[in-house]
């Protein structure tokens, strides 16, 4: 049976429906579960493993503005996960901890979509890593996409969306 152009069109637009789809399902799991978004668990993640972290880091790990990691962080805060405490090397500076409420989140939290994904990534070998990159910036710029900023989040929304998980 051979494959015409058309069906590897709907092929290839049935594969990023998937992708959406199981992103999307990830967002509403971890809202109903753990009533967090997908930025604020990694936020959540980062500070559990560093320690301690400055926002200033926790914005270029995640590829976000400091103004995104901020309204993360102020939610996070008021939610008591994680607090905001003077640095005990710089006066000048603020480094963000996790509280124990905030690291029992990151323990019953689900499995994160992109956690999946990294350890599936790294299970290839290097060509074929290469390839899906290559394979998916194409994608991107197909979309009109290649400007858009984004993090090593997969969320189909804002990373400090307003809006409460439901």
């Amino acid at each position: 049976m051979t494959t015409t152009p058309v069906d590897r069109v709907d092929q290839s637009l049935i594969a990023l429906r998937r992708i959406l789809r199981a992103t999307e399902n990830y967002e509403r799991d971890l809202a109903q579960s753990a009533r967090l978004t997908p930025a604020q668990l990694r936020v959540l993640q980062i500070v559990e493993e560093r320690g301690s972290v400055t926002p200033k880091a926790l914005a270029t790990q995640m590829g976000i503005r400091q103004a995104s990691v901020t309204t993360l962080v102020d939610k996070l805060v008021a939610r008591g996960m994680v607090e905001r405490v003077p640095s005990k090397t710089d006066r000048r500076q603020t480094n963000v901890t996790v509280t124990d409420s905030g690291r029992a989140m990151v323990e019953s939290a689900p499995d994160a979509l992109q956690q999946r994904y990294v350890e599936a990534f790294e299970g290839l070998k290097d060509w074929e890593q290469a390839q899906l990159i290559a394979s998916l910036e194409r994608v991107a710029t197909m979309l009109d996409a290649e400007s858009i900023d984004a993090s090593p989040v997969l969320t189909t929304g804002e990373l400090h969306s307003e809006k409460r998980p439901r």
